[in-house]
C-alpha cells in the first residue's frame, strides 16, 4: 500500500493520535472514509463517461469513415482477369515540374 511499511504506518497513526487527540480520532476517521468513498464514486463516474465517449466515437455514423481501397463511388471494381484495373492511371499531380535551372523553350 503506497510503499509504506507497518512501522511507518504505526508512526503516522501515533502522530495523528497525538495531534488530534482520542476524542476527535473517530470523527476524523469517519470523515476520511466518507471522503475516500466520494472520491471513488466520482472517479468511477469519470471512468464511465470516458468509456461511453470512446464507445460513441467507435460507433459513429458509417458515412464518416474513409472509403476502403477500391470502394470509390462511381467506379466498378475491376474484373478478376482485367488488366486495366491493376495499374493506376497516370496523373498530372504525380509529375514533378522541371528544375528551375533547366532552359525554357
Amino acid at each position: 500500500m503506497f510503499g509504506i511499511g507497518f512501522q511507518e504506518m504505526l508512526v503516522i497513526l501515533v502522530v495523528v493520535l497525538i495531534f488530534f487527540g482520542p476524542k476527535r480520532l473517530p470523527d476524523l476517521a469517519k470523515s476520511l472514509g466518507k471522503g475516500i468513498a466520494e472520491f471513488k464514486k466520482a472517479s468511477e463516474e469519470v471512468r464511465k463517461g470516458i468509456d461511453e465517449a470512446v464507445r460513441e466515437s467507435d460507433n459513429e455514423e458509417p458515412g464518416t469513415d474513409p472509403p476502403a481501397p477500391g470502394d470509390v463511388k462511381g467506379t466498378d471494381p475491376p474484373a478478376p482477369g482485367d488488366a486495366k484495373g491493376t495499374d493506376p492511371p497516370p496523373s498530372a499531380a504525380n509529375e514533378s515540374p522541371p528544375p528551375p535551372s533547366a532552359p525554357k523553350g
